[in-house]
């Protein structure tokens, strides 16, 4: 497909703050593209959604804003909801949809050992979605799914500066580690984009070295695809959104202006 009209925003979606993630890969590559990032902080966490209402919820919502902004393009910057919606997406409006799913095929290519996992939220990790991709692109590894159900949450509040267990970092992680026929877990695919923001944490507490394996680079290559390389001069700020209303605290509105952000009243 082509790219937007000059002047057009790409419209950069997930349920909290994790996707900061993917839209700081997006700035390294389109510094000049106008950005809108939407946090759904309203419905936080996706997880505890029933699969039909959560897919009814984002299907509306992105109605609503795509009237809004009429975006060049929109990221899905969330495991959860790609996972889950993209389809009806498609299939309901006509701009393109870059989605964000587990990098399980890279893991597979890239494993020095055969042992890979992959930490997701719980509603991820029970997508048949996720089990199709181990079943096309991991045949020869073993994958360890590790659901976190805690993990986005703490993210959340790293980011917006409030105080985190280790502990619970700790505990959410453990099962990735493991060890068959001497080989140990040497990848850990992030499946959700508040994950890398915990990467210095979850170093601190993990029994061996990983990599953590962050497919934002990826999705923001993917974006630069969709849209041909044309990449508009900016036509307005680059806005961040909370469907919360809920006052920004000091450290995001930091990590947002990092990013070249605003925060919208």
């Amino acid at each position: 497909m082509s790219g937007g009209g000059e002047g057009k925003p790409v419209l950069v979606f997930d349920s909290g703050i994790g996707g900061l993630s993917v839209l700081s890969a997006i700035r390294k590559l389109m510094p000049t593209q106008r950005l809108v990032y939407v946090a759904d902080d309203a419905a936080f966490p996706y997880g505890n959604w029933k699969e039909d209402e959560l897919s009814a919820h984002i299907v509306r919502l992105m109605g609503e804003l795509i009237a809004a902004h009429d975006p060049a393009a929109v990221v899905i910057a969330c495991n959860t909801a790609s996972t889950l919606v993209l389809p009806p997406l498609r299939a309901k409006f006509s701009i393109p949809f870059v989605g964000t799913v587990p990098a399980v095929k890279p893991a597979a290519e890239q494993t020095k050992t055969g042992v890979i996992a992959v930490l997701a939220t719980s509603a991820t990790i029970a997508r048949d979605y996720t089990r199709k991709l181990i079943e096309s692109f991991a045949q020869s590894a073993k994958v360890q799914l590790v659901a976190a159900p805690r993990l986005a949450t703490v993210a959340e509040d790293l980011l917006r500066g409030q105080p985190i267990d280790r502990e619970v970092i700790r505990d959410e992680i453990a099962p990735c580690f493991v060890e068959i026929d001497g080989k140990r877990t040497d990848i850990v695919v992030l499946g959700c984009t508040h994950y890398p923001f915990l990467i210095d944490e979850m170093n601190i507490v993990a029994p061996w070295p990983v990599i953590w394996l962050d497919p934002a680079p990826a999705i923001a290559r993917r974006l630069v695809s969709v849209l041909d390389g044309k990449i508009p001069g900016p036509d307005g700020k680059s806005v961040a959104l909370f469907t919360s209303g809920r006052p920004v605290p000091p450290r995001l509105q930091a990590l947002l202006k990092n990013d070249g952000l605003n925060a919208a009243p």
